[in-house]
């Protein structure tokens, strides 16, 4: 599997990274929140080993932003946090799984392979969607029309997914202020037109006549193949 680990305590940090390799995984590991984020939105991890104590962003803000930009991806919290309380939070905020510090390292292993276990059972392309002639690959951040290939930012990708997830209706700009964004949903910003306005000139047939991501004036936008 290909697994970020995220883990500010440099020495476990590698420990993770040794052990995790030397069962066949490909690692990559950061050490902070921040670059948590950026990291599970833009690359194409299978699981996301995720400390709860971070500096920058707390794990659980990791895990809600993860969530949020990409909904399928497993993610196994690493804490001290070992009271229910904190259990039923991380598991509420999109954790998959919780392993409490200390942990053992046979224990750790085994749920990994049950997370890799898991994956090989799902079925491949479920994050693709294919619309008006434009492929979007939301699990790998890109996209295709016709012979043009594109690439896909987090916030991009994140826009998509919500606007698809929510298909039947029609999503206000203040929805996705907060659900994209994590910002409060009164802000007044242009900032969602500005952004599905460079997004449309990278997935429509025509920008100015969307068939995607359609304006439903006065409301928001909605997916335009509900």
């Amino acid at each position: 599997m290909n697994i970020l680990v995220v883990e500010d305590e440099m020495m476990l940090r590698e420990g993770l990274v040794d052990l995790l390799e030397g069962a066949g995984h490909e690692v990559t590991a950061v050490a902070d929140g921040v670059s948590a984020v950026d990291a599970g939105t833009n690359g194409t991890f299978e699981l996301v080993l995720l400390d709860w104590m971070l500096p920058k962003l707390d794990g659980v803000e990791v895990c809600r932003r993860l969530r949020m930009a990409r909904p399928t991806l497993p993610i196994l919290m690493l804490t001290a946090k070992g009271s229910e309380a904190d259990k039923v939070v991380g598991l509420k905020t999109g954790a998959d799984d919780y392993v409490t510090k200390p942990f053992g390292v046979k224990e750790l292993l085994a749920r990994v392979e049950a997370f890799e276990r898991r994956a090989a059972r799902q079925p491949s392309g479920a994050e693709v969607v294919d619309l008006d002639g434009c492929v979007l690959d939301l699990g790998r951040c890109r996209g295709t029309r016709g012979d043009h290939g594109f690439e896909l930012t987090a916030r991009e990708v994140g826009i998509l997914r919500w606007l698809h997830r929510h298909r039947a209706r029609t999503v206000s700009r203040g929805e996705l202020l907060q659900h994209v964004w994590g910002l409060s949903p009164e802000m007044e910003t242009r900032t969602v037109d500005v952004t599905i306005g460079n997004l449309r000139k990278k997935i429509e047939r025509d920008p100015a006549s969307p068939a995607i991501i359609v304006s439903v004036k006065g409301v928001g936008y909605a997916w335009g193949g509900a």
